[in-house]
């Protein structure tokens, strides 16, 4: 049995290989470390491609980009239906980068996906499909929408509030909101990298639903651990860890810093992909993040983590210019996914992420 993990060497990507590699899979991996071209040297996932190759007997690397088909496609001739899941992360995750180079973007994201699940049809057509998709595909529409939470109720208000150190969501009649699957990706402002996202996310969906494929779109909220590589473009709550910890300066875009994430550990994330491997189904999308207790604004994550580290750092500063098309707050509703998949829950909590993230960081530089 082959897993085939795209991104392999990235935060999910890796912990998909160790997890699939722990289930008796071989692990094919796939990754050209554009993370470095994206985000610099200190974001290179080098070390981490080093580490599997090290560390995981049944691992095998190819250096490959997923925009060349001409060089995806002897793996999956080689390999055909031995393979058995393909977990597709590789990707340009930034919001902002993807304006300096939107056509980069677009063919890394768009392009690299249907690219993978074009020799999946053809090669082995009976492989899980998983696409890490993102909250980013609801566009701005969160920050003042209107969507029909369930079908057995009317449309209902989604109204923000300002609190003290963060926003906060409600429905009307004071029930604290979430987002879940029917809110429209439609007709509001994703940001470049959102809108490639989309297009590979429907994709993924069509080829699910159109050829019967096991196709299914998981939008992440933040994915988090103490092996992601976080830079000030993408992975805030990694990149605020490492600036705490080395009392390096962060810049907080917008919203007071009470902007609201739900944070999902990547084991848990991981674990997702497996239940949803062990009883596939075809075209489906699940809102993917920490859900409500594992929420926290900006502010209060710098509370959380001076707390857990002992440090009293304040070397930030707020900037008035909000990323465009960003979110003020996003929580992920988990229910559909539970629903299908009723073994699955969160089993690594914001508290003990910090507390992994905090350690790292710390041994790193000692």
């Amino acid at each position: 049995m082959i897993a085939l993990i795209t991104g392999s060497a990235g935060l999910i990507g890796s912990q998909s290989a160790l997890f699939f590699h722990n289930k008796g899979y071989d692990v094919i991996g796939i990754d050209n470390d554009m993370r470095a071209y994206f985000f610099g040297k200190d974001a290179s996932t080098d070390d981490s491609k080093k580490a599997l190759e090290e560390d995981l007997a049944q691992y095998t690397h190819y250096d490959i980009d997923i925009r060349n088909l001409n060089d995806l496609e002897p793996i999956f001739k080689q390999y055909g239906e031995k393979i058995k899941i393909i977990i597709h992360t590789a990707a340009q995750p930034s919001h902002d980068w993807a304006m300096k180079e939107p056509i980069t973007d677009f063919t890394v994201n768009a392009v690299g996906t249907m690219n993978l699940l074009e020799l999946t049809r053809l090669n082995c057509p009976k492989a899980t499909f998983i696409f890490t998709s993102t909250n980013k595909v609801y566009g701005d529409r969160p920050n003042f929408s209107y969507y029909d939470k369930a079908p057995d109720l009317e449309y209902k208000s989604m109204m923000i509030h300002e609190e003290e150190k963060r926003y906060e969501a409600y429905f009307t009649g004071k029930q604290l909101a979430s987002i879940d699957e029917k809110m429209s990706i439609d007709n509001c402002k994703h940001s470049i990298f959102g809108a490639s996202k989309v297009a590979a996310d429907v994709m993924v969906q069509e080829y699910g639903k159109y050829f019967g494929m096991n196709t299914a779109v998981f939008r992440g909220g933040c994915l988090t651990g103490p092996n992601h590589a976080g830079a000030e473009l993408h992975g805030f709550l990694s990149y605020l860890v490492k600036c705490i910890i080395t009392d390096k300066h962060y810049t907080i875009f917008g919203y007071k810093g009470k902007q609201v994430r739900d944070n999902i550990h990547s084991w848990d994330l991981v674990n997702m992909f497996w239940e949803f491997h062990a009883a596939p189904r075809q075209g489906e999308v699940y809102n993917a993040g920490g859900g409500r207790d594992n929420s926290t604004s900006i502010l209060e994550a710098i509370d959380s983590i001076n707390r857990i580290a002992g440090t009293n750092w304040t070397n930030f500063s707020l900037s008035e210019d909000n990323r465009v098309g960003d979110h003020i707050w996003y929580i992920s509703d988990l229910d559909k996914f539970k629903d299908h998949y009723p073994n699955w829950d969160i089993t690594i909590d914001l508290e003990e992420t910090l507390k992994q993230m905090v350690e790292f960081e710390k041994a790193k530089n000692a």
